[in-house]
């Protein structure tokens, strides 16, 4: 059988446990259909690069698949029809991807990053001790203005250059 990898996306307004209900009702379609599901991840809610039917973010899944053609097409069929699926994409593949997919190293990476940082990566904000440890800049009245002194160099070069004349 042909090897698939699905994502899709499910509206923000959904709770997890609902996606989750999702995925299974999804893998029940294609177990019934003759199919296996090898691995099944949620990359969580992630935002959207512009606005898909007035949400700006979504519930990510992925599917590895290993399924016939036909047990593919009544899953995505089945997608269309519910509206809490916002997108679907399924991709023939070759092989599986050994370990983790891609998102979900990235989603560890972030999260170690965080840690370390001293963040929480559930409230997304940092902790006061961080924020009196930032440099500060100077303020625009005590720093040269990068126009006064671009004046500076055009001038000297103007006076270099009718001096060597």
């Amino acid at each position: 059988m042909p090897l698939y990898e699905h994502v899709f996306m499910a509206r923000q307004d959904v709770t997890p446990q609902q996606v989750e209900t999702m995925i299974d009702l999804y893998r029940g379609v294609i177990e019934q259909n003759g199919g296996t599901v090898a691995k099944t991840e949620q990359w969580g809610v992630k935002s959207l690069a512009y606005r898909i039917r007035k949400n700006r973010k979504a519930h990510f899944a992925m599917f590895n698949l290993d399924a016939p053609p036909a047990a593919v097409a009544e899953m995505e069929r089945q997608m269309r029809i519910n509206e809490d699926v916002l997108r679907f994409l399924t991709i023939r593949v070759d092989a599986f991807e050994d370990g983790p997919s891609v998102m979900m190293q990235k989603r560890d990476r972030d999260e170690r990053k965080d840690r370390e940082r001293g963040r929480d990566r559930d409230d997304g904000e940092f902790h006061p001790r961080d924020r009196d440890e930032r440099r500060e800049r100077p303020r625009r009245a005590e720093a040269e203005p990068a126009h006064a002194a671009g004046a500076a160099q055009a001038a000297g070069a103007a006076q270099a250059a009718s001096g060597e004349a």
